[in-house]
């Protein structure tokens, strides 16, 4: 009876000890970046160190040579120039091999056409993480999803290093690239001018002023005597010229 007690005590502590292993924490907004040393399609990474002063997209994908993926890719590298004009780069994450990518880059390259685009060559560097240490790190595994393949995520991290925004689809779900880049320009915008924007904001459309800070505010903005649109004390917007917002986002 003693040797089953210890037993099973000891094969409860190997389960315990087995899950706490499994468990990793998901970095936050606002967190820093977890940091890393990978091999890529384009060499050697420290991230986000090698980023400092830019803001850099981390995005997943579940494999190489999957449809959903290569459309993706394809997509991503056309819009590359567009994204590095808005201060931003790109850096992409399987689970797959440093030679898997390779061969994956070089059939994108020379024999899928896709919605117009072909002879598309992938230039930002692709991350090999065979061993999953840094999918884990930034909780691209989801085991309820797939457990052996990355989720499609999306990392926005600014020039400090810290995360800004967070977004995940599922393996089935290919991403919208045009939102993508919409983020990176409201989170710049924003912070240029200490604001916020309203769902669907592009720019050029209203943004958002924040709350006012006293009973006396709230009154003098109810009454016109700032320069905004209230639509109640709590919800006041002004206008922001697009040509303002692209001249400080984006790079000459």
């Amino acid at each position: 009876m003693l040797l089953y007690l210890l037993n099973t005590v000891l094969n409860f502590k190997f389960i315990k000890l087995e899950t706490q292993q499994e468990i990793t924490s998901m970095p936050r907004i606002g967190d820093k970046a977890p940091e890393f040393k990978a091999v890529t399609t384009q060499g050697n990474i420290h991230f986000p160190n090698d980023y400092k002063g830019d803001w850099v997209i981390l995005f997943s994908h579940p494999a190489d040579f999957t449809p959903v993926c290569t459309s993706e890719f394809m997509t991503f590298a056309t819009m590359e120039e567009k994204f590095l004009k808005a201060n931003c780069k790109l850096v992409g994450l399987s689970i797959d091999g440093l030679y898997s990518h390779i061969a994956w880059l070089r059939s994108i390259k020379d024999k899928i056409e896709y919605r117009g685009m072909k002879n598309v060559e992938v230039k930002f560097p692709l991350i090999e993480d065979i061993t999953m240490e840094v999918a884990k790190k930034y909780g691209m595994i989801q085991p309820n999803e797939d457990s052996t393949k990355a989720v499609r995520a999306v990392f926005f991290v600014d020039p400090k290093g810290i995360i800004r925004a967070i977004i995940y689809y599922p393996l089935s779900l290919g991403r919208n690239f045009d939102e993508l880049y919409r983020v990176i320009i409201a989170l710049q915008a924003a912070d240029a001018f200490g604001v916020a924007t309203p769902a669907d904001w592009e720019p050029g459309d209203d943004v958002i002023i924040g709350p006012a800070g006293s009973c006396g505010s709230a009154e003098d903005r109810m009454q016109g005597k700032e320069d905004m649109d209230c639509k109640d004390w709590y919800f006041c917007t002004r206008k922001l010229d697009k040509d303002v917002v692209l001249k400080k986002v984006l790079k000459k």
